[in-house]
């Protein structure tokens, strides 16, 4: 059942119930503490003891005395006298002897009797003319105010047309709760049915429907936080919809920068195996060759290998107190036999005094450096320099990888450090685009950061900064 139909249900049933409980309420309460008489009760009396008396041929006292004793003795509080047109006094219930009234005494015992009926010990006179046998009798009945109901309200109508006067403002009092009601609801079911079509449009694929509410309700904040949540969710989906699109990528550029070393170092490898090389100089290249290759395809296994450990988020993070120059030194020597006769001037400013003790991941931070430098002579090569250098700072060591090749644009220098990035996604043989990210990891692991500066063509700088204890 529909939210709208149920509140249109639940606000009959409402109403419906309310008048119900009202009158109920109304009449049980009456009933067991608002005891007495009514002028309605009265009137039922005095109607029953006139249609008592109308029977008897002769309205005299022996007829009218077991009427009277009989309508008293069920209700001890009521006085009741038959008297005569001529103001003679017939019978009385309260055996007075008899007497007749006159005009002024019956007039004052009638007088100001709407201001009686509200007074407690006030006595209250109703008259009831009766037609017997031609002739003209009056019942008059006689109580004190104290015996009268405690709660009564009169009202008189002439015309039934009086009535809309009466109901209307009743009416509109029971009712307009429930319409106003009815509006606040209606507006929030109409708000829910908004934010529920807009949470059906979510998709991955789909537009993101804004909701405009400016309320600072719970609906309000709600619709926000959807809003919040859509718009996530869409750049989300554009990010792995971008991610999806590099992993393709990567699969064909893996694919192509396997093949060719592999191609190469099959080549040479058979070269030497058949002996077809025609002076040790020339094996030597070919050696040396190989070598690069080789290292290059290990490259590319470590680099999806860390891949894997970055989609699972795990890391060997084992810092240990290490001799970050000492660390250096090692790395910068294997890198001066790879690149000897490849004429490119290596500068390492790691002085043999300096030593600085740090704790750190010795292998990680031995990766995150290797990377930078393998970089440095796969895009900086043209400039026929690399610079390696350590600084140590008051809280922090920095390690610097300088190259003066082609550099970095300025408008790539913000995104170089992205998952499967590269500034020129056509070329290949030159990574997967991952190394960098990797860097970017491995030094949040040892709550550092690494920077990059870059003036094309002149010189590139790449940072590792690290706390000495991290």
């Amino acid at each position: 059942m529909r939210s709208r139909t149920k509140l249109w249900l639940v606000m009959l049933i409402s109403v419906a119930s309310s008048i119900i409980l009202f009158l109920v309420t109304m009449f049980v309460s009456g009933s067991l503490w608002d005891k007495g008489y009514s002028l309605n009760i009265l009137n039922t009396i005095s109607q029953e003891t006139r249609a008592l008396i109308s029977e008897v041929q002769a309205p005299g006292k022996e007829q009218i005395q077991p009427i009277l004793d009989t309508v008293h003795q069920q209700h001890p509080e009521l006085r009741l006298e038959w008297v005569a047109a001529d103001g003679t006094v017939i019978y009385d219930t309260s055996h007075e002897p008899e007497r007749r009234y006159d005009f002024a005494e019956l007039a004052y015992r009638v007088a100001n009797m709407p201001n009686n009926m509200w007074g407690e010990n006030a006595p209250i006179t109703l008259v009831y003319t009766e037609s017997v046998n031609g002739n003209p009798f009056y019942l008059i009945l006689n109580l004190h105010g104290e015996a009268m109901k405690m709660g009564q309200f009169f009202f008189y109508v002439r015309t039934n047309e009086s009535l809309i006067f009466i109901f209307l403002p009743l009416l509109w009092l029971l009712l307009l709760p429930y319409l106003s009601s009815l509006w606040y609801f209606s507006s929030i079911n109409r708000r829910i049915g908004k934010l529920n079509h807009a949470l059906a449009q979510v998709g991955l694929r789909q537009e993101v429907v804004v909701l405009h509410d400016k309320s600072k309700d719970e609906i309000g904040e709600l619709a926000r936080h959807y809003n919040a949540m859509a718009k996530r969710i869409h750049d989300q989906a554009a990010e792995i919809e971008q991610f999806d699109s590099r992993r393709r990528l990567l699969l064909s550029n893996l694919s192509h920068d396997l093949r060719t070393p592999l191609t190469m170092i099959l080549g040479y490898a058979e070269t030497i195996r058949t002996h077809s090389y025609k002076e040790g100089d020339e094996l030597q290249n070919h050696a040396r060759i190989i070598l690069q290759r080789s290292r290059y395809m290990d490259s590319l296994l470590d680099q999806l290998l860390d891949i894997t450990k970055q989609d699972s988020n795990v890391y060997e993070f084992k810092p240990v107190s290490v001799s970050v120059s000492e660390l250096i030194r090692k790395v910068a020597a294997d890198y001066f036999l790879f690149l000897d006769g490849q004429n490119i001037e290596v500068d390492v400013d790691v002085p043999e005094e300096f030593d600085s003790v740090a704790l750190v991941d010795a292998s990680l931070i031995e990766r995150a450096l290797r990377n930078l430098i393998d970089n440095a002579i796969r895009y900086g090569s043209g400039g026929q320099y690399l610079g390696i250098a350590i600084v140590r700072h008051e809280e922090w060591i920095s390690i610097y990888v300088k190259d003066r090749g082609k550099g970095i644009e300025p408008e790539y220098l913000n995104r170089i450090f992205e998952r499967f990035y590269r500034v020129d996604d056509g070329r290949r043989g030159e990574g997967l685009g991952i190394g960098l990210s990797f860097v970017r990891d491995i030094m949040e692991l040892h709550c550092g950061q690494v920077l990059v500066s870059s003036k094309p063509n002149k010189e590139t700088v790449f940072e590792l900064r690290f706390p000495k204890r991290a």
